[in-house]
Formats: C-alpha cells, sequence, structure tokens
C-alpha cells in the first residue's frame, strides 16, 4: 500500500508539473533563401531551457507557465534576434516563425506569431502543397485540401473554382504580391477552364481564409487567398512535363553594380496544359481540342536599402473546341429501362486571353525608433473573352430489354420519342480594370528603459 501510495503521489506531481508548462512552436527559415535552418538554438535567457531546430528548420520548445521572458534565435553566419514573451496560460501552445538574416547580408530578421484568434488566417508553404496529386495542376485545386468549409466548384475535379459556405466563384479574392488578381467571368464548365493566375513554382507562400478576414483584403465576404512569391538568392530552374502538359521557370539574383545592396532578382515561369485525354472519357463522345498557355515575369530590383522596384507581368491564352458526336445515356427501373441516344452536328469553339502589367513602388527606411513603410502600386488587366455555341442535337428516347433471359438482353426493343435541339450562343465580354493604390504603415514605439523588451502599436 505504501508503494501505491508512493506511486500515486509520484504520477500526480509529474501531472502537475506537466500542467505548469506550455509550447512554443514553430519554423526558422533563411530570410534571403528560405531555405529551412537546421541545427539552430531557441532557448531562453536566464533559464536552462534550450532546443534545436531539425532538418526541416522545426522546433519545439516546453516553456514555464504565467511568466514572461526573452525568447532568443541565434545560428552560426546569422544574426542573433531576441522577442519578448508574455505568459502563456498552462497547457497552451502557441507558434512563433522566424526568419533569420545571414550576417552579411541587409534584410530584416522577421518574427512571425500565430495565434488563435488570427481570424481564422491559414499559412501554408509550398514545398508541401505541391506535392498534392491535382487534376488540373492550378494552385486553387488544393484550398479544399487545407481549408475547412472549402468546396469544389460545379465543374467537378476539372475545375478550379471553389466554393466558400455557399459563395459564388467570384466573391473570392485572390492577391498576389499585393496585386489584387482578375479572372474570367464567362467560364460556365471545367473543361473549358485553363491556367490559373498563380504559378505554383513562383510561389513561396500562401495565407488563406474562408471567412472574418482584415479588412485590409476588400469588401467582399466569401474568403481571402494572399499569395507571396519567392524572392531568389540564386539561380535555380525546373522543368516539368507529363500527358497532360508541362512547365519551365527560372530564377535568380545578380548585381548590376558593386553596391551589394542593388541586386536585380527575377522569377519567369512558363505553362502549357491540354487535358484532351481526361475529356476523352467523358459522356458525350467527340474531338475534344483544349490548348491552354500562359508566360509570367516577376521582377525587383533594388536601389538602395530604402527603395525597391516591383514588376509583374503575365499573359494567359485558353483555347478550347469542341466537335460533339454523339451521347447515350441509360435511366429507368430494372423492369423498365430507357435510353436516351443524342447524335450532334456542329462545334463549341471558346477562348478567354488575359493580360496583365503591373508596379509597385515600395519605401522602407532604416530606422531605428518608430520605423514605417510607404507602398505604391498600379495595376492593369485587360480580358477578352469569347464564347460561340452552334450545336444541333438529334436525340431518341429509347425501351431496352431489360429481361435477363431475353435473347434480345440489353438491346433497343422500340423507340418512344425523337427531337431536336439546337444551342446557339454568341458571348462576348470585353473587361479592362485598372487600380491605383496606395499603402503605408507606422510603428509607434513604446519608451522603455529596458533593451531587450520592446513594445508598440502598428497602424497601416
Amino acid at each position: 500500500m505504501k508503494i501505491f501510495i508512493s506511486l500515486v503521489g509520484l504520477i500526480l506531481s509529474c501531472f502537475a508539473a506537466m500542467t505548469q508548462t506550455a509550447v512554443i512552436t514553430g519554423t526558422i527559415t533563411d530570410a534571403d533563401s528560405g531555405k529551412p535552418i537546421e541545427l539552430a538554438t531557441v532557448f531562453i535567457r536566464v533559464k536552462n531551457i534550450v532546443a534545436e531546430t531539425n532538418d526541416k528548420g522545426f522546433y519545439r520548445l516546453e516553456v514555464p507557465a504565467d511568466e514572461a521572458y526573452i525568447l532568443g534565435f541565434s545560428r552560426i553566419g546569422f544574426k542573433e534576434t531576441a522577442i519578448e514573451i508574455a505568459p502563456m496560460n498552462a497547457g497552451t501552445t502557441r507558434q512563433i516563425d522566424v526568419k533569420l538574416a545571414p550576417l552579411e547580408s541587409d534584410l530584416e530578421i522577421v518574427v512571425t506569431e500565430s495565434r488563435v484568434n488570427d481570424a481564422g488566417m491559414i499559412r501554408e508553404s509550398m514545398e508541401q502543397l505541391r506535392l498534392l496529386p491535382t487534376t488540373t495542376g492550378n494552385l486553387e485545386s488544393v484550398l479544399p485540401s487545407i481549408a475547412l468549409g472549402v468546396s469544389s466548384g460545379t465543374g467537378g475535379e476539372l475545375s478550379s473554382q471553389y466554393n466558400v459556405r455557399g459563395g459564388n466563384y467570384d466573391e473570392n479574392l485572390v492577391y498576389v504580391n499585393d496585386f489584387e488578381i482578375y479572372r474570367p467571368q464567362l467560364i460556365r464548365a471545367g473543361q473549358q477552364e485553363g491556367l490559373t493566375f498563380a504559378n505554383m513554382n513562383l510561389v513561396r507562400d500562401l495565407t488563406f481564409s474562408s471567412g472574418g478576414f482584415d479588412a485590409k483584403y476588400g469588401d467582399k465576404l466569401s474568403s481571402v487567398l494572399d499569395i507571396r512569391y519567392k524572392r531568389p538568392s540564386e539561380f535555380r530552374s525546373s522543368i516539368e512535363a507529363s500527358l497532360l502538359g508541362g512547365s519551365a521557370h527560372v530564377e535568380g539574383s545578380t548585381k548590376l553594380r558593386k553596391n551589394s545592396y542593388q541586386k536585380l532578382r527575377y522569377l519567369v515561369g512558363a505553362r502549357y496544359k491540354t487535358t484532351r485525354y481526361l475529356l476523352g472519357t467523358l459522356d458525350i463522345k467527340g474531338e475534344y481540342l483544349p490548348d491552354f498557355f500562359d508566360v509570367q515575369a516577376y521582377l525587383t530590383y533594388d536601389f538602395n536599402r530604402d527603395w525597391q522596384l516591383g514588376l509583374m507581368g503575365n499573359f494567359n491564352r485558353a483555347v478550347y473546341r469542341f466537335t460533339p458526336e454523339e451521347r447515350s445515356t441509360g435511366f429507368g427501373l430494372i423492369n423498365f429501362a430507357l435510353q436516351l441516344f443524342s447524335a450532334f452536328e456542329g462545334q463549341e469553339i471558346d477562348d478567354f486571353s488575359l493580360g496583365m502589367g503591373g508596379v509597385s513602388l515600395t519605401y522602407l527606411p532604416e530606422r531605428r525608433h518608430n520605423p514605417f513603410y510607404l507602398k505604391f502600386l498600379a495595376s492593369t488587366f485587360q480580358i477578352d473573352e469569347n464564347e460561340r455555341f452552334d450545336i444541333i442535337g438529334d436525340y431518341r428516347l429509347r425501351e431496352v430489354e431489360s429481361a435477363l433471359g431475353s435473347d434480345n438482353f440489353g438491346n433497343v426493343i422500340r423507340e418512344i420519342a425523337e427531337g431536336t435541339q439546337h444551342q446557339y450562343v454568341r458571348n462576348f465580354l470585353n473587361s479592362n480594370v485598372t487600380n491605383f493604390e496606395h499603402k503605408g504603415g507606422y510603428e509607434l514605439e513604446a519608451n522603455t528603459k529596458d533593451l531587450d523588451i520592446a513594445a508598440s502599436h502598428f497602424f497601416q
């Protein structure tokens, strides 16, 4: 009995000790290249609590609950940083991601803290999302896999459209490096869709919210997808090919002058997609000729420490040609089977062309106290959409032999009705959208005698 009581007391004491701790997790990456930093040290000053990152830059640190302390991040060859952690309740978890800048770099260290009350925003990196299989190859197709309340559009798995709580397709906001993205509106079926704006080879990470997002994203109430492109530091390239198309991209950074701060960074990608092998399995037999092409570039130039110029361009061309031949659909009951057979004449020709150009100018002066930034953006979209149908369908409603013992089982025994349908569509839409925008932010720092403690308010 004494041994049993001692064991129970030991277990209760261990449980009580566990409940008096909280957990901090996160990832540490290179602010220049975006790669995870292995064996980086995460520590609490004045306390003997230390953790290291794994090969993916991930760390997990158990910290005392109900205490405030200074959390430090360090790695040989990188600038060390520290932040103040407010008291955490026992048993809670907080995520803090850090981007460390190399010693010879002029980049700033970025610390991002994720909390439960961040308006339901989900942040993901592209390294993991690119591994998810998709039929369309478009970024939007993976959103139902990472966000609750998101479902595919009416076009099925061939569509990159997504619905949020029953919202319409055009109520979903999409931003790429602060540029709002506009898409064709006449597309009515998934097989007509081509390549969406975001190129997965160029994306660094994304933030998605299915509702309750910040007011800075606009006034639509369905969802917001905020995409950030890479900031390359070295030359890289890739080529991919499959029976459904292919893609290629190059990225890199070069110094135009001796000054290390004056750099030109470039991202260029091209994609081609054809879904004719998938469309051949649809109920309507015929000749499918879809061709989708896209080329995109994003360039940035650092004039000095304070000024950066950004240029973005995109040309997207989607052509869908379809010549239907016949369609056979069976329905009815076990003892009364029917078949609807249709023979078609004519064709469908659709083409959607999108051109986009954008320029941004960012001013971020180097200041020790009360830093601020200014960003000016201008963009224009030219969208030309043409939809042409001229299809005549002759249909026949037939009765099919359903008796299992009959010699004519599965054959047509009589025709019930026949008719003709003519589908004639001429839809043309030309859209031109031009945006001018100015953003700014100002950080008001509170005076404090302790240099290790930072307290501030940020307005934007």
